[in-house]
């Protein structure tokens, strides 16, 4: 088996007939958000920050990719993480439309694809990494890489961390999604403080460069994190943010330790980010 670069390939995994009833899931889906985001407009509303956020772009992505972030130029002007932040700490108002570009899990074609075309846009993003993943060789951590999708066998590349320290001299930030990709609701107060620690240690004392902000893995409040928890638990671990996977815009003075975002696909139409960045 080799790693999956293209996502016709990613797709193809699993079950012959759970594929196609997602195909065809997929293309319904499709046909009503055609419908739908006749409705909505990105434009028509300001002071906001969206933060779409990706897991791979994958060799056949990157046309789309370009495209995608063509889109949100044409719609407002892009932030790093670290400004984001810090203009929602700060209450003024939000003066225009902003996006905020994350990506999650540590995927190496975010290097490899996404890197030169943000560099060509001019775009800074972050990437969350599970930092126990962070160099594992395809061939022999092959095991415990296929284990990290729990219902497809999947064999993908991770960065490694020359590659996270190339990340960061193209002017970009690593931010931490735990240490083993951990469910923090499933864990005790006493694991979760495991995992943010351990993965911003790590992260720290192999970049040399502070890590700031954390991503819930999975990301949905009440489900996979406890929202009276552990935003206060990275909180105190020294983190600046903590970010989900639930959808909408940031507004004035919006809680930094329950960031919105919204999740994507590189291979997505227009008419789907007019959708789920628009009002």
């Amino acid at each position: 088996m080799i790693p999956v670069r293209t996502y016709a390939a990613y797709i193809a995994h699993g079950d012959g007939r759970a594929r196609l009833r997602a195909q065809l899931r997929d293309r319904l889906r499709d046909g009503a958000l055609r419908v739908l985001a006749l409705t909505r407009s990105p434009t028509r509303t300001s002071g906001w920050i969206r933060f779409p956020y990706y897991h791979h772009v994958f060799d056949d992505e990157r046309s789309g990719f370009a495209r995608q972030l063509d889109w949100m130029r044409n719609v407002g002007e892009f932030l790093a993480l670290d400004d984001a932040v810090a203009l929602l700490q700060s209450g003024q108002p939000i003066p225009g439309r902003f996006f905020c570009l994350t990506f999650d899990d540590g995927f190496k074609n975010v290097l490899s694809n996404a890197a030169p075309i943000l560099d060509r846009f001019g775009v800074k993003a972050t990437v969350y990494v599970a930092s126990a993943y962070v160099g594992l060789d395809p061939l022999r951590d092959r095991e415990r890489l296929l284990g990290f999708y729990d219902h497809r066998q999947l064999l993908l590349e991770f960065l490694d961390w020359t590659d996270c320290r190339a990340w960061i001299a193209a002017g970009h930030a690593v931010g931490s999604h735990t240490h083993t990709h951990a469910r923090l609701a499933a864990l005790d107060e006493a694991g979760v403080s495991v995992e943010l620690a351990g993965s911003k240690t790590a992260i720290e004392g192999e970049t040399g460069r502070p890590c700031q902000h954390f991503c819930a893995p999975f990301g949905r409040p009440g489900i996979d994190y406890r929202s009276e928890r552990d935003p206060d638990l990275a909180r105190l671990a020294g983190y600046r943010s903590f970010a989900s996977g639930r959808r909408g815009p940031m507004t004035a003075g919006g809680p930094v330790y329950d960031l919105s975002r919204d999740h994507l696909l590189a291979n997505w139409g227009n008419h789907q980010l007019r959708y789920f960045l628009g009002d």
